[in-house]
């Protein structure tokens, strides 16, 4: 997001991802640290979500490396601003945990990794 200030450009972090619902599939993908994101997942790391993204990574290249399927979801308490992530076999069975103590995050999301592929749950 662009904001003109004073008469000069900034770039602002869009922490509320007002345009998320624009993706339902990926145009392109990109490199994440070794496995594959959508446009969607892309969008989310740059408007201040790559913490989420680069945890779960870690989290599944290290120690969910055999899963086949995960969902990650990152769930946020606004009064508190703090937030949980948990990843899941998609089948409601928690496999990890990690909690946050502080987030400016401003919405709860859900991922879907599959064959080395990091992307939204719309875009699965």
């Amino acid at each position: 997001m662009i904001k003109i200030n004073g008469g000069s450009m900034e770039e602002m972090e869009d922490l509320e991802l007002k345009y998320l619902d624009q993706f339902i599939g990926s145009e392109r993908y990109y490199r994440v640290m070794n496995t594959i994101i959508t446009d969607g997942v892309n969008y989310i790391m740059q408007n201040g979500y790559s913490w989420l993204i680069t945890d779960a990574l870690i989290v599944i290249k290290t120690k969910l490396i055999n899963e086949e399927f995960l969902s990650i979801k990152l769930q946020v308490n606004k009064e508190k601003n703090t937030a949980i992530m948990l990843i899941t076999d998609g089948n409601n069975r928690v496999l990890y945990k990690q909690y946050y103590n502080y987030t400016d995050a401003k919405r709860d999301l859900t991922l879907f990794f599959e064959n080395n592929t990091l992307m939204l749950n719309s875009e699965y």
